[in-house]
């Protein structure tokens, strides 16, 4: 996992004047297919404190969708509890060299990034 983390890190790429956010690995197992995703997202749940003691801003995914060859296959609403920069880790029945897999993400705070990952 830590290797996952490293590489996302020094493999961020801009597009336009925003970060990517999403690093997606797959790999054939037994005739299906894992999804692996790292989002780079700060997951600020409105609760925790500065230094100076003042509260910082709810800012956190609210839904994620992941896509197979342009069909939702995964759809998670989602709140401040989770982690900052979270993992998700997904088993799709099937999926063959080529297919697309897409991920995207809105945020609380209207933010929302896309990636889009061909199976190898």
């Amino acid at each position: 996992m830590g290797s996952i983390i490293e590489n996302h890190k020094k493999s961020l790429s801009l597009k336009g004047d925003v970060v990517a956010s999403i690093r997606i690995r797959t790999k054939r197992l037994n005739g299906n297919t894992q999804i692996r995703t790292l989002i780079t997202h700060p997951m600020e749940n409105g609760r925790n404190k500065d230094k100076q003691g003042n509260l910082i801003p709810a800012h956190h995914i609210m839904e994620l969708v992941v896509k197979h060859n342009n069909e939702i296959i995964v759809t998670c609403h989602m709140a401040g509890s989770i982690s900052k920069n979270p993992y998700f880790d997904f088993l799709l029945k099937g999926g063959e060299a080529g297919d697309e897999v897409t991920i995207s993400w809105l945020d609380n705070l209207g933010k929302k990034d896309s990636e889009v990952y061909i199976i190898k």
